[in-house]
């Protein structure tokens, strides 16, 4: 896995519209881990990736109503299977974050990358998903050094008031350990 003009050579590039430059100053140093299922605990359908690129036809599912006009995006999204889509370059901003704060800055968008699992808050998440994620986490460690395993978070911890995800179905001790086991492993 390899990142070349902040695109990830192993993903399938489904560019979306949905994202800006990040301010000047602003160094990619946190990695917000989500999850999202279109409709809630649906998996493998094309949603996802219409929803992030404004495609989803929002009088398919009533559901998807409360979604109409809202614009959004992720870098990633990794599918219960493993595959890895990117929506967004590393060097710009997708706006997946919304209203957020880490460590006393907010607006994380302006300096995190943000990785969607396909998925539920309390639904497992997959062991190939947690394969692809690790690989994932440390390619962008090595492009992106101030990411370090303290700097890589969950959307609920970020915004806590609005956000449940990943949630409990994400095993962040499973993540870590893996994430330590691969370094050990080189």
């Amino acid at each position: 896995m390899l990142l070349h003009n902040g695109w990830i050579d192993v993903a399938r590039h489904c560019p979306s519209p949905n994202f800006n430059q990040r301010p000047a100053g602003n160094p990619v140093d946190l990695l917000v881990i989500h999850c999202i299922s279109l409709p809630p605990r649906v998996y493998g359908g094309p949603e996802i990736e219409q929803f992030f690129c404004n495609g989803l036809d929002t009088q398919q599912h009533p559901y998807f109503q409360q979604l109409e006009n809202i614009k959004v995006s992720a870098h990633f999204l990794i599918r219960r299977d493993g595959e890895l889509l990117q929506f967004v370059a590393c060097d710009a901003r997708a706006w997946h974050a919304g209203e957020s704060r880490f460590c006393g800055r907010e607006n994380c968008n302006d300096f995190s990358l943000g990785i969607e699992l396909e998925g539920h808050d309390d639904d497992a998440f997959t062991a190939e998903q947690y394969t692809c994620l690790v690989n994932l986490t440390r390619c962008l460690q090595a492009q992106y050094p101030r990411i370090t395993d303290s700097r890589i978070v969950g959307h609920q911890d970020i915004a806590p008031i609005r956000k449940t995800d990943p949630g409990s179905g994400f095993n962040w001790s499973l993540f870590f350990r893996l994430l330590a086991n691969k370094v050990a492993n080189r």
